[in-house]
């Protein structure tokens, strides 16, 4: 399992200093050690907070990556909070400019560096580059890929909500890891394409969002429950609710086979999701060692067969 620091850019809603430093050492307790951060979260607060919270810890013992492809500039016109622009509830001194260039990759890495007090970082993601797709495939990630060649990353790669996208960036350039959000979970499958040619070329995949922005993340989803990122239609809970029953026909429940699932793929490599304090990290970690019943997989897998959720609008992944 991967930390996902989304949460601890106070999306959606504010976390102190001390809780999203609880939740990192309680993540490490548990066994994790790699984390996922950004400077869209929170407008680099993500990425203050984990550096700080990792600097008790040896530097060869842990897994960072971070993204690239909005630079953080000053704000000419501050609202007094993101949540209205992005969902963090932080205040807006800075806004997001989108620079998918090489110059636009390599300042924003360093400025990266600097927020998490690292030398370096072991992965690079380019983030959300859905309509930058061709500067994205010939100048950003060539660039990355020099970076990683010179031994100044680790590997390197993308990061968003559509599979579509990720499968050019698998067939077109040298990356290493994909990083895909909420289309290989329990309830959403739709990624299985790129999943596919990532096992065929070798390349690695980190699963992002297991709980689908919650929806999966109780043993029985609430009428209020999310999926990608907004409130799910009718249609979505109820096929929530049959993989819930199906859990509990087979003695496991809904989150803990939702932690489980996206492992049955060999390309996975990790599973990312949003933590935001002590209480949630011992648990999302004790969920990923739950051992699902084989009659449990079949039962689960019947309830989604040749279902695929409706289109949505997705706002900007934080791992949940």
């Amino acid at each position: 399992m991967g930390f996902g620091a989304a949460n601890i850019g106070n999306l959606r809603r504010q976390v102190d200093d001390e809780t999203a430093a609880g939740a990192v050492a309680a993540a490490w307790e548990a066994g994790v050690r790699y984390f996922d951060t950004a400077p869209h979260y929170g407008l680099g607060l993500s990425e203050r907070r984990l550096g700080a919270a990792l600097a008790r810890y040896p530097r060869e013992d842990f897994v960072v990556s971070t993204k690239v492809g909005r630079l953080l500039v000053p704000n000419p016109a501050p609202t007094g909070s993101d949540i209205a622009a992005a969902g963090f509830d932080v205040p807006d001194d800075l806004t997001r400019r989108r620079d998918y260039s090489a110059d636009g990759v390599r300042r924003s890495l360093e400025s990266s560096l600097d927020r998490l007090g690292l030398d370096r970082v072991d992965i690079v993601y380019v983030h959300d580059p859905d309509d930058y797709m061709d500067q994205v495939v010939n100048e950003a990630l060539p660039a990355l890929c020099k970076l990683r060649d010179q031994g100044v990353v680790g590997a390197v790669g993308a990061g968003m909500n559509y599979w579509q996208p990720l499968l050019r960036v698998v067939r077109e350039t040298d990356a290493d890891v994909v990083m895909l959000a909420g289309r290989w979970t329990l309830l959403d499958r739709s990624g299985e394409p790129l999943l596919a040619e990532c096992l065929a070329r070798g390349v690695s995949v980190v699963a992002a969002a297991p709980f689908n922005s919650g929806l999966l993340a109780r043993t029985w989803p609430a009428d209020d429950a999310y999926f990608d990122y907004l409130p799910a239609s009718p249609e979505v809970l109820e096929r929530a609710r049959a993989l819930a029953r199906a859990c509990q026909g087979h003695g496991t429940s809904l989150p803990e086979a939702a932690a489980a699932f996206p492992r049955r793929h060999a390309a996975v490599a990790s599973v990312v999701s949003g933590i935001r304090t002590e209480d949630q990290a011992r648990t999302v970690v004790t969920r990923a060692t739950v051992q699902i019943p084989e009659a449990a997989w079949a039962a689960l897998d019947e309830v989604v067969a040749g279902w695929a959720p409706p289109a949505s609008p997705l706002g900007n992944f934080g791992g949940e």
